[in-house]
């Protein structure tokens, strides 16, 4: 029988061979697709955006993404069933995420798809109100969002022993029909008439034509030889046909995602949100509730045909890039913390988002000077960019007239912390998106952040 010496020299043997496995399996030559889901449903009882969760659905909230390794340190992205994740709540997510594939945290991207009858996270806001001395924490009170911190890790660890080799990238595009429309809907005398939301009863503001959206579902999909690995798709929409039901939903986009799911069971398939700050389903849902199943299955339709026009390129380790420019979105001046803090004191915490607390969390980061990761993940000719907070649909359109040589395709709803990200005009124009409850930033915003994507999709 081995004594402790011995179990111990066995333990460390063991330990060892597993880090050399998995160091050599990052840097072997080619690339290598590890995948990861868990559970990201808050249990009942426990605060959401809105209301506090009453019962359970039968479709889960999703904590999932992909590890890309190759002959680089390896890229991990994330996309989450979330209304947002914002601040030092994001900081802990890409943390975790970047300890457990071994890599830096420069080389994390993570999103939310803006769920409303979901979590949101942001530990920033939890740790001022505990520093105020506010008992009742609401939707800031962190062990939740903890838990799932802690399930990913826990995945992605187990996930990279099992990464499949991908031998080729693919990419395809279809038109998402009648799903999106644009909720700024300007007036005869250029005035600004009431927001077409996500859900619209007034008829009139229905009838009113699409606006300025994206329509195109982009997919990047990853493949060993003939096998899907997975495949991600961007579509720039908010996801709400209804809520404030008190029942945890992954919505309309996450039930398109689960139908192509079970389309294509080989490949995981990972949703990211793209620039829908101003763009909703308000021209095609009244509200009804038949109406989510109906948007749910027509945007399924647009990823079934983006992925049956999947051009597919061999793929190489060089040609995997990633890149990232550090940009400070300063704190907008209708942000006065004296004035934040005594309405936060002075009423009960405030549900929803945005409310004092998360305006409060965003200047403490402007007075550390914190700066946002704009990233873009390059692989062969396609090109990610990775952005925070809920930008107008502008900031993607311009981006992909910036190349139109490339595939590009943008996941926005990263860091939270800015709230709306507008354009300019869009500042000056007024509407809810820039009111001072909906925005912690202001109209330089725009020149910011195009100046980043410039660098980043720069040949």
């Amino acid at each position: 029988m081995p004594t402790v010496c011995h179990r111990a020299t066995l333990h460390l043997a063991v330990l060892l061979l597993t880090f050399f496995a998995t160091t050599s399996m990052i840097c072997a030559d080619g690339v290598k697709i590890a995948t990861f889901d868990v559970d990201a449903t808050p249990p009942i009882g426990s605060s959401m955006a809105y209301d506090k969760v009453r019962r359970l659905d039968e479709l889960t909230l999703r904590a999932r993404g992909i590890v890309i390794l190759g002959q680089d340190p390896p890229i991990v992205l994330c996309a989450v069933d979330w209304i947002g994740i914002g601040n030092e709540g994001h900081d802990a997510f890409c943390k975790a995420l970047a300890a457990a594939a071994n890599t830096s945290v420069h080389r994390v991207a993570v999103h939310t798809l803006h769920q409303h009858d979901a979590p949101g996270c942001d530990f920033t806001g939890e740790r001022i109100m505990k520093e105020l001395g506010i008992a009742d924490l609401g939707r800031c009170e962190g062990t939740f969002h903890r838990e799932v911190v802690a399930r990913l890790a826990e995945a992605v660890k187990v996930a990279l022993p099992l990464a499949q080799p991908a031998t080729h990238v693919g990419w395809g595009e279809a038109k998402a029909i009648e799903v999106a429309s644009n909720r700024r809907i300007v007036g005869p005398e250029g005035r600004l008439r009431p927001m077409r939301g996500s859900a619209t009863k007034d008829a009139s503001l229905r009838a009113e034509p699409e606006g300025l959206i994206d329509p195109v579902v982009s997919q990047l999909s990853f493949w060993n030889g003939e096998k899907p690995l997975a495949v991600l798709s961007y579509y720039a929409c908010h996801p709400q046909s209804y809520y404030r039901t008190g029942v945890p939903s992954c919505d309309f986009p996450g039930i398109a995602r689960f139908m192509r799911g079970q389309s294509v069971p080989e490949a995981l398939h990972v949703h990211f949100n793209g620039a829908g700050g101003n763009v909703a389903a308000g021209k095609y849902n009244d509200g009804s509730k038949e109406n989510r199943l109906i948007l749910a299955t027509r945007l399924a339709d647009a990823m079934a045909r983006a992925y049956a026009a999947t051009e597919k390129f061999p793929l190489d380790a060089s040609e995997v890039r990633w890149s990232y420019e550090p940009v400070r979105l300063p704190a907008g001046k209708h942000l006065v913390k004296e004035d934040l803090e005594k309405a936060l004191l002075s009423t009960s915490v405030r549900m929803g988002y945005i409310g004092q607390i998360d305006q409060l969390s965003f200047l403490d980061r402007d007075r550390n000077q914190h700066q946002i990761e704009i990233a873009c993940l390059a692989v062969g000719p396609a090109r990610i960019l990775h952005m925070p907070g809920e930008l107008f649909v502008e900031y993607q359109l311009n981006a992909k007239a910036l190349r139109p040589d490339l595939k590009v395709a943008m996941a926005a709803y990263g860091d939270y912390g800015p709230g709306y990200i507008g354009t300019r005009a869009a500042y000056a124009q007024g509407g809810y998106e820039m009111e001072p409850r909906s925005t912690n930033v202001g109209p330089e915003s725009e020149e910011i952040l195009m100046g980043a994507v410039r660098k980043l999709l720069s040949p």
